[in-house]
């Protein structure tokens, strides 16, 4: 059996670059080498055992990564019929339903009752290769970078959440949290029509990059150093905004903090969409409940990314989404696990990790 470089997740804080075999595809699988791969946060929550990852007893070993771009190895035999041949540059959904089960035959992907995540519950792509099932795999263009095709998936995640804003032409978003996903949003609500941008976070370094890629406002809730500081984010939001709260509220992050004063800055017959995963199953969202009513609110929440993969090459492609800044430190396999830790443990100015192999 043929040998490939992997890094292998055992259990919190164990996780070993080693060889071990390369994959071995079904009839509907394709074969696929790795160039590029993000390090999301879920990736460095399950490192360091903040949540358990999607095996049937929370541990490894497993191959974590399920933010993929490559080459096709081997098509295979569904992945051939389908005009897909060796060498093709794709980027990979890690999301493969069953297909067959109620969720599925609505239309609901993402609540799968059966589903397979590479990366999560499967082995994924912190390897020189990985296999998918053929119809979860995208040729990408050729001019686009595969670094580009490696932020596909979060960005298809971006997507889903900013449709379900229901944006109209002029209103005005809040978004909470400028980590990439959250940089990538900021983008995605402008090219879906909302006239103000306003971005919130406690880094400096992102509220610009939010104001870089296109946010018109940025508001720091907690450097009192920051020039974007403010203690009262409703009345700041109204300063910006002709003295009226904003239309919509998108939250990219799990901070509770934010997800309460998404209330608070968004006016009536405003819609809030929930995105960020808390980083406590005991999380809480308190919302008054007469008040709610009485103002009309819409409130809802996203999760993973259905239906949205055409979209996404084509924001990438015509620049409607930019990533190349979002992407501030790359990496070798060989130093994924310290790239992890980096993520997490560093104070130095950071938004999106990246494992590349040339």
């Amino acid at each position: 059996m043929a040998k490939m470089k992997a890094a292998v997740f055992y259990e919190p804080l164990n996780m070993k670059v080693e060889e071990v075999d390369i994959p071995e595809i079904a009839a509907n699988e394709m074969l696929i080498k790795v160039k590029a791969v993000g390090i999301c946060g879920s990736d460095v929550n399950y490192y360091y055992g903040n949540s358990p990852v999607g095996t049937a007893d929370g541990k490894g070993p497993l191959i974590l990564g399920h933010e993929t771009a490559g080459v096709v190895e081997d098509p295979g035999i569904l992945g051939a019929t389908m005009g897909f041949k060796k060498g093709d540059r794709v980027a990979v959904n890690p999301v493969a339903p069953c297909f067959g089960c109620v969720p599925c035959l609505s239309g609901e992907f993402n609540e799968c009752d059966n589903v397979n995540v590479y990366g999560v519950s499967a082995d994924g792509a912190f390897a020189e290769y990985t296999k998918a099932t053929a119809s979860n795999v995208y040729k990408i263009p050729d001019d686009m970078s595969f670094e580009g095709g490696g932020l596909a998936e979060p960005l298809a995640c971006a997507n889903h959440s900013a449709r379900k804003l229901h944006m109209q032409p002029g209103m005005t978003t809040v978004v909470f949290g400028c980590g990439a996903i959250g940089l990538m949003d900021v983008q995605l609500v402008r090219a879906c029509g909302s006239g103000k941008v306003i971005a919130v976070d406690v880094d400096d370094y992102k509220l610009d990059m939010a104001i870089k890629l296109g946010a018109d406002y940025a508001i720091n809730t907690m450097d009192k150093n920051s020039k974007y500081y403010t203690d009262n984010i409703a009345a700041r939001v109204k300063e910006v905004n002709g003295g009226r709260l904003a239309h919509r509220a998108l939250l990219p992050t799990g901070a509770m903090s934010a997800w309460q004063q998404a209330l608070e800055v968004t006016r009536p017959a405003s819609t809030i969409v929930y995105f960020g995963q808390p980083s406590s199953a005991d999380a809480v969202l308190n919302i008054p409940a007469l008040e709610a009513l009485q103002m009309d609110r819409n409130i809802g929440f996203a999760w993973l990314a259905p239906l949205v993969w055409d979209n996404v090459f084509n924001e990438l492609a015509n620049g409607q989404v930019k990533v190349d800044d979002i992407i501030t430190h790359r990496f070798s396999l060989d130093d994924i696990v310290e790239g992890i830790k980096f993520m997490r443990e560093s104070k130095e100015k950071k938004i999106k990790g990246m494992m590349i192999i040339d």
